[in-house]
């Protein structure tokens, strides 16, 4: 049936017809103004209104609020089964699936899907799909030039924020991050801050996985490379706490208050040992203690910092951060507030001779210091404005040291899988990332992480992902290009030709320095030949030459004195030749 629309109406209310014709222009009505209309005219006070034809937009920078989402466990019932089959009753779900079975639906489409199914696995056996062509070729990644961007950002969920103090990834591939949290300011933490520290899943940032309760706020904090679900880390309090992840947010075991440091833990690290459950921590009283923590009631070792290697602990030098290398188990290095780098001697049978030498290069506190993963004999410093690379063998300088920067630096590290990368942290919130093989003077890369001062940073395992902790208490997830997270070409060759360049020129200039402190030596030593009996001079010697001096001093006030008396004298003969007046 053919649906008609149809219009009644008459067709004088159709309007005139249009008639589509070329002809000329007519003028059909002129109406020309009426001049008594412009009496009744009111002029009206003139006024300018600005006016925009948009929204308003604001002119600064905000974070919205964020969307939190919750992970929620579903129960799962097994469904499909008509309503008088039980799924639990194995008889009736067996007798259905042969009535099925038997249906001729079903028996048709089963073949008709087979041989689809047959076909798509013939195309995908006669190609293969995964197959690379283009193995044989070197991938040219140096080209690429060096990027990073943001994955994520974990956010102390507390209304006061606290700094990120410091980081530390799980050892089973880096799928979590646990962040320690404090307030490093002396004196300025609110009463109502939390003392609480987190340990995030790197895949949700809205809310921490764990979170982790000591007794006093936490200043570094550590995974165990043996056994991933256990932590260690170091208070505000100078206590030593203990975590077990499967056993809640609570700490396994925990130092006692007078065995422990007394100033806040800055470092602590596992040591390389048959249990796994040895550690070693420093602070800045002067100490470093080794623990067990699976008895944490006193320390088994304990090593005071004193530089004159009395075991004075007024004298020691405080320490901030830690070297442990587990290829090396006897050795390790401190950091000092003092701008001095201690290497140190487990082994050692007397505690003089564990302090083994120093490294003085810095200005201020070392806050950061790691050796090369693939060169363990050159080493990383980070301290005042500049990072300075080491070698074992040269002590009275640093082969190799960045410019000095704008920004004080606050940690530093090398990448595990390139041994020319390295990247540092800064107080203007800046993350540089240097090649010492393509650049020496300036940063290969450098983000502007956030407009806080960073603390820290630890780079995952891979290389790939960077964590930074800022003041404000946010750890921002940072993921590199290839081309800064893969192990280039002749890599490591090239640095050590390089460092090894680099510490012969400083062996260099070191011997001639010792070369012109002797001939300035022998120099003194020569003029002072002639003075050198003067050093053996007796009491008598001393005696005379005492009263040779006050004759020499008295003689010249004696003619002093004489040479203004003489213009006295000629006045008065003045005097007497005249008859007593004085001549003017």
């Amino acid at each position: 049936m053919e649906i008609v629309h149809v219009y009644s109406r008459l067709r004088s209310e159709f309007g005139r017809a249009c008639l589509l014709s070329d002809r000329v222009t007519e003028l059909s009505l002129d109406l020309l103004p009426d001049p008594s209309l412009g009496a009744q005219f009111i002029l009206r006070t003139p006024r300018d209104q600005a006016s925009q034809a948009r929204c308003d937009m604001s002119e600064h920078q905000v974070n919205t609020e964020r969307f939190e989402t919750e992970s929620r466990g579903v129960n799962h019932t097994e469904g499909g089964w008509p309503k008088d089959v039980d799924p639990n009753e194995m008889e009736q779900t067996i007798r259905f699936r042969k009535k099925v079975e038997k249906d001729e639906g079903f028996m048709n489409s089963i073949p008709q899907l087979g041989s689809m199914m047959a076909h798509c696995i013939q195309q995908n056996n006669s190609l293969d799909i995964y197959q690379e062509y283009f193995t044989d070729e070197d991938e040219d990644e140096s080209a690429e030039p060096p990027s990073a961007k943001t994955i994520n950002v974990f956010r102390d969920p507390n209304k006061v924020k606290r700094t990120v103090t410091s980081l530390s990834w799980h050892p089973d591939g880096g799928r979590k991050l646990a962040g320690a949290y404090s307030c490093l300011h002396f004196q300025t933490s609110h009463s109502n801050m939390c003392e609480d520290s987190y340990i995030w899943d790197i895949e949700n940032p809205n809310l921490p996985e764990l979170t982790l309760k000591p007794v006093s706020p936490l200043i570094c904090i550590e995974y165990n490379p043996k056994e991933p679900h256990t932590l260690v880390g170091g208070t505000y309090s100078g206590q030593i706490a203990y975590w077990d992840t499967r056993r809640g947010s609570q700490p396994v075991e925990l130092s006692s208050v007078e065995h422990s440091h007394r100033d806040p833990v800055y470092k602590i690290m596992w040591l390389q040992s048959k249990t796994g459950l040895d550690a070693f921590s420093a602070s800045t009283d002067g100490q470093v203690l080794w623990w067990d923590v699976r008895k944490l009631s006193e320390p088994t070792e304990r090593l005071v910092l004193d530089p004159s290697r009395e075991g004075n602990l007024e004298q020691a030098l405080g320490a901030i951060c830690l070297e442990y290398e587990p290829t090396m188990p006897t050795k390790f290095m401190v950091g000092t507030e003092q701008g001095v780098v201690l290497s140190c001697n487990r082994k050692a049978k007397t505690p003089a001779e564990k302090i083994v030498c120093s490294y003085e290069g810095h200005h201020g506190p070392v806050h950061a210091l790691h050796r090369n993963p693939f060169f363990p004999k050159y080493f990383l410093t980070a301290g005042d404005w500049a990072a300075c690379i080491w070698s074992e063998d040269i002590r009275d300088s640093a082969i190799m040291w960045t410019r000095y920067q704008m920004s004080y630096l606050t940690d530093a590290c090398w990448s595990p899988v390139r041994p020319s990368v390295f990247f540092t942290s800064k107080m203007d919130g800046v993350l540089d990332v240097w090649d010492v093989l393509f650049k020496q003077n300036d940063p290969s890369l450098s983000l502007k992480v956030c407009d806080e001062p960073l603390y820290c940073l630890r780079v995952q395992d891979s290389g790939q992902m960077v964590a930074c902790g800022s003041e404000g208490g946010s750890a921002t997830l940072l993921e590199f290009c290839s081309g800064l997270s893969s192990l280039q070409k002749n890599d490591k060759s090239l640095l050590a030709a390089m460092f090894e360049r680099e510490a012969k020129r400083e062996k260099i200039l070191e011997a001639r320095q010792r070369e012109q402190r002797l001939k300035e030596r022998s120099r003194s030593e020569q003029s002072n030949t002639g003075q050198g009996a003067g050093d053996c001079i007796d009491a008598h010697d001393v005696q005379q030459l005492i009263a040779r001096a006050e004759e020499d001093f008295y003689s010249v006030v004696e003619a002093e004195k004489r040479r203004r008396e003489e213009p006295l004298q000629d006045k008065d003969a003045i005097k007497e030749v005249n008859g007593g007046k004085v001549m003017q």
